[in-house]
Order: structure tokens, then sequence, then C-alpha cells
């Protein structure tokens, strides 16, 4: 079998709702890591794992996904497209493909960034027998989060989904698979947990029956679970990339601003005098930071505007929001709730969402989360969660 019979089925349906509000406009797969959709990791990783067909399985907002990719051109790859209808899991979303799949195949995740060994490592066993299924796993520090895993050897012996802390392994479900077309039938068998299907659900009756072999990923493996986590995923891209930041930049005349060399500048960027754009920054096109603005560690969406004066610390700013001069969104700890989970000790400044608006000299406390669409009058205080299209006025 050589290398290029394999193709990648790429599980890009999900809309992402942890991430909301930025998901409210974009599949989570086109949320931007350093001015790039995570997809966009996946795919580069493939092509440079020699990877050249791709079988795309979209759904929400699946426009956005195949009017940036299109045929795979740009990226010397072939992508076709299938359509999950109704997200229904991730063994589902994988079953959509098997029309399009004709033998021995991969499965990624689309909102993971792996590196392109990985993908090689689990191939490349997959190739040597290609009826026992591939796993990777690679190490966490919140193993709770994923599906853990348990191995004899390099075999996987347990996989269970989002345990209860503390876990006996350290050990998590990297994301990355090899299967033969068995898998499709072995789907089909699986029962539904929650109105869902489970890719994990269907390895645990592999697993019961015959031996599903684990590949350890020990190089890059990022995944984007939490707003907050988009902050780190951009650092560590950005911190392993090296980027001529500042020549991207278009200054206003005049201007001695200064741009960290751990920093992305998109195109069209107007940087004014005397501001500052620090470590860990992406700032995306078309974006306008004024005079005297504070830029670092955040995540800035194309077209945004940061008026003169303002603090823009371990944030994102969604697409042409605006935050008000002299605003400051200063980072630090706080406590933010997710599907009804309080995540405490979170260092995150918080989120502007897209078309949303910061009046001038707005305070924003860290954790704040900003809906699409929302308005805080100049001068006022704002925290926690705020309502898309919501009015906060002062006092």
């Amino acid at each position: 079998m050589s290398n290029a019979t394999v193709p990648a089925v790429v599980l890009a349906a999900g809309e992402g709702r942890r991430l909301d509000p930025l998901t409210n406009r974009r599949p989570k797969p086109m949320v931007p890591v350093a001015n790039r959709p995570i997809l966009a990791y996946v795919v580069s990783a493939l092509a440079d794992a020699d990877i050249d067909r791709i079988v795309l399985v979209v759904g929400y907002r699946q426009e956005r996904i195949k009017n940036y990719f299109g045929d795979g051109d740009e990226w010397g790859v072939d992508i076709e497209y299938v359509t999950q209808e109704t997200q229904l899991g991730t063994a589902h979303a994988v079953l959509q493909a098997d029309a399009a799949i004709d033998g021995p195949f991969l499965v990624l995740n689309g909102d993971r960034i792996v590196d392109p060994s990985l993908v090689v490592h689990v191939r490349d066993e997959l190739e040597r027998d290609a009826d026992r299924p591939v796993l990777s796993v690679t190490q966490s520090a919140h193993a709770s989060d994923y599906g853990v895993v348990s191995l004899e050897g390099d075999r996987v012996v347990e996989i269970t989904e989002k345990p209860a802390a503390p876990t006996r392994s350290t050990l998590i479900n990297a994301g990355v698979y090899g299967f033969s077309n068995a898998i499709f039938d072995a789907i089909r068998e699986t029962p539904t947990e929650k109105g869902e299907l489970a890719i994990t659900t269907t390895l645990e009756t592999i697993i019961a029956n015959r031996p599903v072999r684990a590949i350890r990923e020990h190089d890059i493996w990022l995944d984007v679970s939490y707003l907050w986590d988009l902050l780190d995923v951009n650092a560590a891209v950005l911190g392993g990339t090296e980027f001529s930041a500042a020549d991207s930049a278009t200054k206003a005349d005049g201007s001695d601003g200064e741009v960290a060399p751990d920093t992305v500048i998109g195109d069209d960027v107007t940087l004014g005098p005397n501001a500052t754009v620090g470590g860990s920054a992406a700032i995306g096109d078309n974006v306008t930071i004024e005079a005297n603005a504070v830029v670092s560690n955040a995540v800035v969406f194309p077209d945004a505007v940061i008026e003169a004066g303002s603090v823009v610390r371990d944030a994102v700013i969604a697409g042409n929001a605006r935050v008000g001069a002299n605003s400051t969104i200063a980072g630090g700890d706080s406590t933010i709730v997710v599907d009804g989970e309080a995540h405490e000790n979170v260092e995150f400044g918080g989120v502007v969402g897209d078309n949303a608006t910061l009046g001038g000299g707005v305070t924003v406390d860290p954790g704040t989360v900003l809906g699409d669409g929302a308005t805080v009058d100049a001068g006022a205080h704002v925290s926690g969660r705020i309502e898309p299209d919501a009015v906060v006025r002062r006092g």
C-alpha cells in the first residue's frame, strides 16, 4: 500500500458551543489561531505528512469552511466534502464518509492542532496491519476533560469518556485514528447515548473483542476546549513560529509604536503613534489600534477597532468589535461558568463578541463575556456574561 492511497477524514461539522459567542458566526474549526483557522493547521499537517486526499465532514456554518478551503489546491491536496446534517456525535460524523471511502483511512478532529509526525506514525501503523484499529494518545494534566485511555504496552485496554477527577491515567485520546472500512459496520452496531453516537463508544466495543493499538504523541498537540484556551494555543503557536510582524503593520504617520517579536500582524493593520502590541498577540486583517493603546496576549479578529489609550490584555476581541478610548480589559484571575460548571482561577480578561461595542472609559472585569452586538455605554463597569445585543448602562 502506498502512502498516497490512505485518505483522511476530518471531522469539522460541529458548532463548539463552549466557545460561544465566537462560534455564533463561524464553526469552531474556523476560529483563528495566529490569524489562521484551526482547521488550516490540520489540513497543513496532513499535507506535510503526504496525505493527498482529504474528506471534510462539514455541517454547522459549512459555507465558511468550503469558501476558505475550496478544492484544497492551495495546500496541494484534494479536498471533498460530505455533510453531517445534524450533529449527532463523532461516530455519526465518521459514518457520513462511508460512501467516499473504500479502504483504510485516517480520522482527525478538525479542531485540534497536531504535529505531522503523529499523522505519519498512525498512517504507518495502519499500513502494517489495516485490520487493527489505531488510536493516538497523549499526556494531559487535565485528563478528565477528555477520553482517558489505559494501556498495556501498546494495546488500548480501556477508554473512559470524561471521567470524574482524579483519574488513574493521564493519557488521553489525541483524536487521530486509523481504521479499515470495518469501522462503518461497527458504528452502525453502536448504541446511541443521549442521542449521540461517539467514536469512543464504538472503540470500547472493539477493545472488548480485538486489539486496538496505541501511538503516543510526543510533539505538538493543542486543543481549544474553552475560550481561554484560545489564548494559550495562540501563544504556543506564535512561540514556535517566526513572524516578521512589525514589517506587516501599516503604521500611522509619525508612529513609533512597538510590536513584540512573538506577534503576528495581518494585512492592512493600522498601528497608531505610541501604540504597543505586546507578546503572544495575533492581530487580524484590517484592524485599527489607535495611539497609546496597549494590546498583549490577545487574539484580535479582523476589522476590530481598539481606540486610543485602551488596554487589552489576556482577551479575545472578535470581528468588527470596537473597544472605546481609554477602556480597560486588564486580565487577571476569574471564575467562569460554562455549561453549569464553574472554572476557577482562570487567567482570562474576557471576550468582546462580534460587532459588540465598548464605549469610552469602560472597565471590564476578568472573565467577562460580551455577546455579539452588545453595547456598553461610556464609563460603565461590566462583568459576567452579557447577552447578545444587550445594552449595559452606566450605574
